[in-house]
């Protein structure tokens, strides 16, 4: 190589062995104090989009997680809810009975009316008051659903999955939430089998509505169930009670009825069975919530995995490129500082 003045082979070699030992040792650095191995585009511009697209569902997943447990509070509400009314239907059903029994008079008969009036009016309160975060739970009404009860003839549609399609979504049928006051459990058009006895002591079968029944306790027209002269009604039928009004009472025996007490035990039982149901299909539907909560995490769980092989640095390959980096940096630097004073040789030959 000839001995130039003007151009420093020796020096442009070592600047560039310095630059680049420079830019290693800042590499290093970087992925170290970040603990990413890809921090920009031009690190690995195919691993930069692939890891962008892991982060984004991995952070849907998180959301999805969420959903599903926020659902299942939403069902567990509801079903300590229906708890409250199955409790108090099977105390109604115990007094009912109780009055069915002929060794009670009507003062006694009365009592019995009592307690079963308040525990009509107190699951009206409940079932109107039941609600998760705006949304009634016990409210809905098929054609005649009331405003602001957060509730569609859809139900309720949990989004667990990361798409708009059908497999990323859990219904909640409507059939949960509907309407469980007195008037939404009990049919006014239902029938029921009566078994009485005929003048001769045998057995016969009269099937009875709950219309009839109320109708022949007292009431003229009862069409919902919500008035507190209807639930008097309601209430007087299963201790047994005619209802005249103004807390008027007589004994249903008195009226020349075929049926007392016992005949309202079946739609009292009907009315049992629908709580049931409904608490059952909750617990279903909140083992689906459970499954697609794990489904999840696994996914999650791996998707995590494979972002972090792509894209978390390891430190003890980083830390030693960083020592290697800042060895080739100290030497190109003394070696730039030896080739820089290359041109001077020039001088002892003039």
């Amino acid at each position: 190589m000839a001995l130039t003045i003007n151009t420093n082979i020796s020096s442009l070699i070592a600047q560039r062995s310095l630059t680049s030992a420079t830019n290693q040792l800042n590499q290093a650095l970087e992925r170290m104090s970040t603990g990413y191995k890809i921090n920009s585009s031009k690190d690995d511009a195919a691993g930069y989009s692939i890891a962008e697209q892991w982060t984004t569902q991995i952070s849907s997943l998180d959301v999805a997680a969420d959903n599903a447990a926020i659902g299942s509070d939403l069902l567990t509400t509801a079903e300590q809810s229906y708890s409250l009314l199955s409790d108090h239907l099977q105390r109604i059903r115990d007094l009912t009975e109780q009055a069915a029994n002929g060794t009670y008079a009507s003062a006694s008969l009365k009592a019995i009316q009592a307690e079963i009036y308040a525990r009509l009016d107190e699951i009206n309160r409940v079932a109107a008051n039941s609600e998760f975060n705006g949304i009634k739970l016990m409210s809905y009404i098929e054609n005649g659903n009331p405003a602001g009860t957060g509730m569609t003839s859809n139900g309720i549609n949990l989004q667990v999955g990361l798409y708009s399609d059908a497999n990323s979504v859990i219904n909640l049928s409507v059939d949960l939430f509907r309407s469980a006051t007195i008037s939404g459990l009990f049919s006014l058009t239902s029938e029921t089998t009566v078994i009485n006895r005929d003048g001769r002591g045998d057995p016969k079968e009269d099937i009875f509505s709950l219309q009839d029944i109320l109708d022949g306790a007292g009431a003229e027209t009862i069409t919902n169930l919500k008035t507190e002269d209807q639930l008097r009604q309601f209430a007087a039928a299963c201790a047994g009670l005619y209802y005249e009004g103004d807390d008027v009472y007589h004994m249903l025996s008195d009226e020349g009825l075929d049926y007392g007490a016992s005949a309202m035990l079946g739609f009292i039982d009907n009315a049992i069975d629908i709580i049931s149901d409904r608490v059952t299909r909750i617990g279903a539907a909140q083992n689906r919530i459970e499954s697609a909560m794990s489904a999840l995490d696994v996914q999650s769980q791996n998707l995590t995995s494979s972002l972090s092989t792509l894209k978390d640095a390891d430190v003890a390959e980083e830390s030693s490129s960083y020592i290697q980096a800042q060895i080739l940096q100290q030497a190109s630097a003394t070696l730039l500082s030896t080739a820089n004073q290359t041109p001077s040789i020039a001088l002892n030959l003039i």
